[in-house]
């Protein structure tokens, strides 16, 4: 775990030096040790920021920051470290010479169904969800991810819970390289959406099939599909497999930025030996 987090650390130190990032000089932790902790605590404590705070002053010899500030310095951090996110994203995309890439979404909960009448953080109709592979509603958002076939994600999107993938697919602006193949489940079919992005991005979306529809595939097509878009369930069981029972926020910012600091952490997480060109 030392390991990782010195090699967590030197990677968003060199970054932001490359970037001309320059931490106050009257902060007693500089902006480097924020964003580690940050992943660390998605990686390791559950999204617990006081717990990898603890951690980072007791073994990395980090100054101790409450709560509140910690939080604050984090939230001014976060454009950069979206930055960060579609900065990776771009690189893997030049890298994946296949051009294959899949897109599912996941739901993420903001609290039990039998506490959403008194959920102060949401409210509102359009974030009531059903989770089709669970078979059961939920209260909350719903994540668009896109990852390429190795299992790294390049991007996500986060609409409310009630939207369908195809509503999501519509809003979403997927920026993937000309002469892409996105793999997608039946639940993104929309044809004339097909038909928009091969035409005006080079963007083929290789959607599967229901039994009844208008553009049904050929049996080799049809496994071609179903293995290619495979990946992206394991990617989607280990991501959730980070967060807690509960994901705890004050706000709605905050546990959108918490949500965003898992897909970050695991994507940084998966690419660490590969990230050192980022810097450069």
């Amino acid at each position: 775990m030392a390991d990782k987090t010195i090699a967590i650390y030197c990677f968003f130190d060199d970054l932001f030096q490359a970037m001309n990032r320059k931490t106050d000089p009257h902060c007693k932790v500089n902006d480097a040790q924020i964003a580690t902790t940050a992943l660390l605590a998605a990686l390791k404590f559950y999204g617990n920021h006081a717990s990898a705070c603890t951690y980072m002053h007791q073994h990395h010899q980090m100054k101790c920051l409450d709560k509140s500030g910690f939080n604050r310095r984090l939230h001014r951090l976060q454009p950069t470290l979206l930055l960060v996110f579609r900065s990776l994203g771009l690189s893997l995309k030049e890298l994946n010479t296949s051009a294959r890439y899949i897109i599912d979404s996941f739901p993420v909960a903001i609290c039990r169904n039998c506490r959403i009448r008194v959920c102060k953080l949401l409210t509102g109709k359009a974030y009531h969800g059903y989770n089709e592979a669970k078979k059961e509603y939920f209260y909350g958002f719903k994540v668009q991810l896109i990852t390429t076939v190795d299992g790294l994600p390049v991007d996500y999107y986060v609409t409310a819970g009630s939207y369908h993938d195809t509503t999501a697919l519509q809003a979403m602006q997927v920026d993937l390289p000309a002469g892409s193949l996105l793999y997608g489940d039946s639940g993104y079919t929309d044809y004339e959406q097909e038909d928009l992005y091969a035409e005006c991005e080079q963007i083929y979306l290789k959607i599967q099939r229901k039994k009844n529809s208008k553009r049904l595939d050929e049996p080799w097509q049809a496994y071609l599909k179903k293995v290619y878009r495979k990946p992206i369930e394991r990617v989607i069981s280990q991501i959730e497999n980070l967060f807690p029972r509960k994901l705890h926020a004050v706000t709605a910012a905050g546990f959108l930025l918490k949500l965003f600091l898992f897909v970050l952490a695991f994507t940084i997480d998966a690419n660490l030996p590969n990230t050192s060109y980022l810097a450069t």
